[in-house]
């Protein structure tokens, strides 16, 4: 059995690189550039009345799994699981991260469930690799709406629906992203400690106090029409923060009644100020990259802009001097 899954994920890598040369050769890099930012956003029309205008979602949320690991909590509670938002030509990164933080035997007795996020690309040959991937490591969700930047929200919506409908009974969950390096040791013994009672209504991350960015050339530009106020809400960087899992119910009903935002860490903040749960500062989740050291990297949780390559080698670092004192 062990052979065989060595060889399909030597085949799997193969194949990875092949495509990946293939398109870059070939085909334009695909990108989401329709005129709505959110795409397959419809509204049910179905039993409409005047009395159900209240309760009607504007947001149904309605997308089916392509690919799902529904049974992935069935065994075993997680004592945490994390969602990783990524894009599908990001198999060096997804593996990088299998391979060290994200490895969900890292501690003996402790459940961790991970799982990568993806939507469906436009590109056939990508969502067919991705779908190979997922048959051989089975920790990977697909949605079918369109994977772009402009979709991150939906993204995340999907991991709160996947939490909440076959994960509920997990303690904690951490969204992330896939250049993230985390610090697994600090995240499970310092922050979440499993030896104490699990915390409910919880949320923390780097906490952000900002306002919308108006000049249309910036990566975070909203529109006046979309978000008329001057300030957001407190608002974690979505680069990295952690809830109790009973929140990822909580912010994926809440989403059904609240107008969609392409800025997934401001949307999922203003879904926090609606539920009137205010997240908690924590300094240890970093939102830049940081020049690594030993001593120094001890001391987070997050560290953003970290390369497949760079996370080896930090891992492996990190793992082999455990005994040293900074």
């Amino acid at each position: 059995m062990a052979s065989k899954v060595s060889c399909l994920y030597v085949l799997t890598v193969v194949c990875w690189a092949s495509a990946l040369w293939y398109l870059s050769i070939t085909r334009p890099t695909s990108s989401y550039t329709g005129s709505k930012p959110f795409s397959h956003l419809t509204v049910a029309r179905k039993n409409f009345t005047f009395g159900n205008i209240r309760t009607r979602p504007i947001n149904p949320h309605s997308f089916e799994f392509l690919i799902n690991e529904p049974t992935k909590c069935e065994k075993n509670i997680p004592f945490l699981v994390i969602l990783i938002s990524t894009t599908h030509k990001e198999f060096d990164a997804r593996q990088a991260i299998r391979e060290t933080w994200g490895d969900e035997n890292n501690f003996k007795g402790i459940k961790i469930a991970t799982l990568f996020l993806l939507g469906k690309n436009a590109d056939p040959v990508l969502n067919q690799m991705v779908e190979q991937e997922s048959q051989i490591f089975h920790d990977i969700i697909v949605e079918d709406f369109i994977d772009s930047y402009h979709n991150l929200t939906l993204k995340t919506l999907m991991g709160m629906r996947w939490v909440a409908t076959f994960c509920s009974k997990a303690k904690y969950v951490m969204k992330t992203d896939s250049d993230i390096f985390v610090n697994m040791d600090n995240l499970i013994y310092k922050l979440l400690k499993p030896s104490t009672k699990p915390r409910r209504r919880y949320f923390t991350g780097y906490v952000i106090n900002g306002g919308p960015i108006r000049d249309v050339r910036s990566k975070w530009y909203m529109p006046r029409d979309l978000y008329p106020d001057s300030n957001y809400p407190p608002f974690c960087s979505g680069t990295g923060y952690i809830f109790s899992a009973d929140v990822a119910e909580l912010i994926y009903k809440t989403s059904l009644h609240t107008r969609l935002l392409h800025l997934e860490d401001v949307y999922v903040g203003l879904c926090l100020r609606k539920l009137g749960i205010h997240p908690f500062q924590n300094s240890g989740f970093n939102h830049w990259k940081m020049a690594y050291s030993l001593c120094r990297y001890r001391r987070v949780i997050t560290v953003h802009q970290i390369s497949p390559e760079e996370m080896h080698r930090i891992w492996n670092d990190m793992s082999s001097k455990k005994h040293l004192r900074c």
